[in-house]
């Protein structure tokens, strides 16, 4: 199982964004929200499930889009199934890290 991660640095800490990698360049949208997933923001590079895990411990902040990866933030213990968020076919969960 692969993933694109991007890594972003912001003023708070590092931010990852695991995407499915079938998913990028869609767009999704529903009840005025919208994924655009075409988006320099979800561009990253392909990596394996245990590097994608390695990264996301290190982060701040998680942007998971797609049901492998969103399914990874479940199995990890870092996003509840109630916290999930369903945009048209697609779905996405947030997640800010304590320190």
């Amino acid at each position: 199982m692969t993933f694109i991660v991007a890594l972003k640095k912001t003023p708070h800490g590092l931010l990852v964004v695991v995407t499915d990698k079938n998913a990028i360049g869609c767009v999704f949208k529903e009840k005025g929200l919208q994924l655009d997933l075409s988006k320099e923001f979800y561009k990253g590079e392909e990596m394996s499930k245990e590097e994608t895990i390695e990264l996301i411990n290190k982060a701040r902040h998680l942007h998971l889009t797609g049901g492998k990866a969103v399914d990874l933030g479940v199995e990890i213990g870092l996003v509840h199934p109630s916290r999930i968020l369903h945009v048209g076919k697609m779905v996405h969960a947030e997640v800010m890290v304590e320190s």
